[in-house]
């Protein structure tokens, strides 16, 4: 059988292009290495601008009972500042993606995508009617269309993108839940810190997640100071440097274990090569520090399906460089100007002096409001 397309990777952007093309008719296979439900190195937030898509899958009211509590208020945590914006609105909700992976992979199996679970695809060759896969236990598959939605952190797939040479100011990423924190009720501060970004939010089931990044030098650094595992001497710094993450967080219980993934290379990549569409983070990912990797990566599949049923593929690319150029670019902005001491402290007195900016950089980030 050959099916209309293969989608390589189950996550939130593999799994949101199953649906929408599923549910337009098409014939989709739905490829995935990993065993779900999974933990995964992310900040679990969701902006209300990919509610659409979620809607459109079918998947927004689930989402909306399982994730967490609105989040109406963005802030920074810098040091001793502690700065929240001056208004309240729905910029979205966290759900951990050992809870959206399998809603969202479910949908598509649901509208007709064949799951092929746990599978990876080790070699796509090309002919004169379309694509066929290799799976690693030798089974082929073959598809008019292939959608490569693997991710990039570390993938070590066929279609990776090669790894520049390590360097001091690669990102490494930790990520972990916590249980009785004292994070005020709907909001979502971006931390900065010496070397290093990231936020907390309120996720499901009364959890608070904490992600971030840190450069590789300040990580050795940090790693001297504290020791131990490096997540451990992570949350050292954070909480030694940053007052409202202590305040959220100095009685709080760790629970399970930290995730760390890295180093990250966030940027603009390929979205088209050779016939094989790319989505969610493997086509581009902006910098953590504004929380938008996950709802980039469906709003990304989101327009690859429209495009695709319109039968107008060849436009994606231009679409998605429109779409998601803006909020990478302010993505490096925002993670320079944390990182950095002299930045981090003339951006802290701007913000003192304008707290409305935080809510401009939140427009800039994606997170267009929405009524509650």
């Amino acid at each position: 059988m050959r099916h209309d397309a293969l989608i390589v990777g189950a996550g939130p952007a593999g799994a949101a292009a199953a649906r929408l093309l599923a549910g337009a008719g098409w014939s989709i296979a739905l490829a995935e290495k990993a065993q779900f439900p999974r933990r995964k190195v992310c900040g679990e937030f969701i902006s209300a601008t990919a509610m659409p898509v979620l809607e459109a899958c079918g998947v927004a009211q689930p989402f909306t009972a399982a994730a967490g509590p609105p989040v109406t208020r963005v802030g920074i945590f810098a040091g001793n500042a502690v700065l929240r914006g001056p208004r309240e609105q729905i910029w979205g909700r966290a759900l951990g993606r050992e809870h959206l992976d399998v809603m969202l992979r479910d949908a598509a199996v649901a509208a007709g995508a064949l799951l092929i679970q746990p599978a990876e695809v080790t070699a796509v060759r090309h002919r004169d009617d379309g694509f066929v896969c290799v799976l690693d236990d030798g089974r082929q598959v073959a598809a008019r269309q292939v959608i490569a939605a693997c991710g990039s952190w570390n993938n070590k797939g066929i279609f990776s993108i090669s790894p520049p040479a390590a360097r001091p100011s690669d990102l490494f990423a930790f990520k972990a839940h916590f249980t009785q924190s004292r994070l005020p009720e709907g909001l979502m501060p971006l931390l900065a810190f010496p070397g290093g970004y990231g936020g907390l939010v309120e996720s499901d089931a009364g959890r608070t997640s904490l992600s971030c990044c840190i450069r590789r030098d300040a990580l050795a650094h940090v790693r001297r100071r504290h020791g131990g595992k490096a997540a451990v001497a992570v949350l050292a710094h954070i909480l030694e440097t940053t007052k409202g993450a202590r305040d959220a967080l100095e009685h709080a219980t760790l629970e399970g274990q930290f995730l760390s993934t890295g180093p990250i290379h966030p940027g603009i990549r390929a979205r088209r090569d050779g016939g094989i569409f790319f989505t969610g983070n493997i086509a581009g990912e902006a910098h953590p520090v504004i929380a938008e990797g996950i709802s980039m990566a469906i709003q990304s599949s989101g327009l690859l399906a429209e495009l695709l049923i319109a039968h107008r593929g060849e436009r994606y690319a231009g679409a998605w460089q429109r779409r998601f150029v803006l909020r990478i670019h302010a993505a490096h902005l925002f993670a320079q100007l944390a990182m950095r001491t002299p930045t981090r402290i003339a951006s802290i007195a701007l913000l003192r002096a304008a707290p409305g900016l935080l809510g401009l950089g939140a427009r800039l980030s994606g997170k267009i409001p929405i009524s509650a």
